[in-house]
């Protein structure tokens, strides 16, 4: 069982952690038949960011020529329901009650698990179990998160039409983010810094990472976040957005053009892009980060920018260190 780290340290170890991953969940997947996945509808689930995990590994799938959809592990509760024919449950640490839950009730499906190790109760209730190998994490999850997603492209690429991205080239190019980023992260929030609630927003991968930085924020900076999908966005979810407020906007599309509109209502605005031609303004900090790879690709180092950006924001309330309050001791399955 690994340790938790201090975030800021764990945001750091990405890049070697992804560099585990890789070698791990490569050597995994030689053993694994993915033909259920690759042939019918797989239904990818899990709870807190392992949920945001499953949504963004989702969106890949679709991408890929694959059947998939995600669900909190929670819509499986009805064992006789069986929305699949394939299932992949998400859990940072394996010891999630919820997603271990949903795989139980189904013990003739094609089931499959995604965690940082491989011997946690979510082994024990599934058919194949992928290890992320991604080591030391923090609380809230940094590499077990990233881990995930990378788990989930090589899932991908196997079972669907394969993206033919150079994985092996990901950790590098995570690692130059981190050496370049933090400033615009730190004026990002800085420019959060204060707001009452603070909405984030994208689309189709890019939602998953959404929901991720959201709850990063209500866990790490304890202040209200919610994520949206861009379009949903438009159509009255963003009336309650004014001075005292903050959008943080991921992508390239219709997220721009947000970040270009929400700041003339006086809206603070983060856009976190892929593009070059958007400049800071009043009201608006743009965090650039170099495109990568459609999709999960882009969403890894989009990801790691948002941990940046919530790192400065909860220090500057005064929070550097990330210590929940309201333990809940029915959530996690105990080892063994």
């Amino acid at each position: 069982m690994t340790d938790k780290i201090p975030y800021r340290q764990a945001i750091a170890r990405q890049p070697d952690a992804l560099e585990a991953c890789l070698a791990a969940v490569s050597k995994r997947l030689e053993a694994i038949d993915v033909a259920p996945i690759s042939r019918g509808t797989t239904v990818l689930a899990g709870i807190g960011a392992s949920l945001y995990a499953a949504i963004t590994a989702a969106a890949q799938m679709r991408a890929q020529g694959l059947r998939a959809f995600a669900l909190p592990a929670t819509d499986l509760y009805d064992a006789a329901v069986n929305p699949g024919d394939a299932y992949i449950a998400f859990s940072a640490s394996g010891r999630s009650v919820e997603p271990a839950r949903a795989m139980e009730l189904r013990p003739t499906a094609a089931t499959y698990g995604i965690a940082k190790a491989d011997d946690t109760p979510l082994s024990k209730v599934v058919r194949h179990m992928i290890s992320t190998a991604s080591g030391d994490d923090s609380g809230p999850n940094t590499t077990s998160y990233l881990g995930s997603l990378l788990s989930a492209a090589l899932l991908g690429d196997k079972a669907g039409h394969s993206t033919k991205t150079r994985w092996a080239a990901l950790p590098g190019a995570v690692q130059a983010l981190l050496d370049t980023v933090q400033p615009a992260a730190d004026r990002a929030a800085r420019l959060l810094a204060g707001r009452t609630a603070i909405d984030c927003v994208g689309a189709g991968c890019a939602l998953g990472t959404a929901g991720y930085a959201a709850l990063l924020i209500r866990e790490a900076a304890r202040v209200p976040a919610q994520d949206w999908d861009t379009l949903n966005f438009l159509h009255g979810p963003m009336e309650p957005n004014d001075k005292a407020t903050g959008v943080i906007l991921f992508g390239d599309a219709r997220e721009a053009k947000l970040a270009q509109d929400l700041p003339g209502f006086g809206i603070p605005t983060v856009l976190i892009t892929g593009r070059t031609d958007i400049a800071d303004a009043a009201n608006r900090v743009v965090i650039p980060v170099p495109p990568y790879a459609p999709g999960i690709g882009d969403a890894i180092l989009q990801a790691v920018a948002a941990q940046l950006l919530i790192a400065t924001l909860s220090e500057e309330a005064g929070l550097p260190v990330c210590e929940f309050r309201y333990r809940q001791t029915d959530t996690k399955l105990k080892e063994g």
